[in-house]
């Protein structure tokens, strides 16, 4: 019986260690644009028009360079969160669910010159988030207008 359980344990750690899945290699900005949402539900971005992926980007009232490390703050205090990289006006962090440890990729971009903050979030497997990202967005995108408010506040 016990080298049952320890067959079973060892076959759902290597199958949710599959739900990660590889990063696509889109990601990044090109021509000041993330990659476009496929056309599963499972993805939203401030660039996309249609009624299943689209948001409204966010003004950014601050400098794009403070806004960027207001973002990075918000982003630390999230749980499953992983920033994975960070370069001036972008940024790209992994969210994992908390059961299945899926993995969601999330985008941003700061377009110094329209003085917006474009973003993306996908789910790299399945085809329905339920969701997960456009809530997981409305959430960051608050936490973040809400520290900007307070430092222009604080000004």
């Amino acid at each position: 019986m016990r080298k049952h359980w320890s067959l079973l344990l060892c076959l759902l750690t290597l199958g949710m260690a599959g739900c990660a899945g590889q990063p696509p290699d889109n990601l990044g900005v090109r021509d000041g644009r993330l990659a476009p949402c496929p056309e599963s539900p499972n993805c939203v971005s401030s660039q996309e028009s249609d009624e299943v992926h689209g948001m409204e980007p966010l003004a950014i009232p601050l400098p794009p360079e403070r806004a960027q490390e207001l973002l990075l703050e918000v982003l630390q205090e999230m749980p499953r969160a992983k920033i994975v990289t960070t370069e001036p006006g972008y940024v790209r962090a992994e969210f994992r669910s908390r059961i299945f440890r899926f993995v969601d990729d999330v985008e941003f971009y700061f377009d110094k010159e329209a003085g917006l903050l474009h973003y993306r979030s996908a789910s790299r497997l399945g085809r329905s988030d339920l969701g997960v990202n456009r809530d997981r967005m409305v959430t960051i995108l608050g936490k973040l207008l809400e520290k900007m408010d307070g430092e222009k506040a604080g000004e």
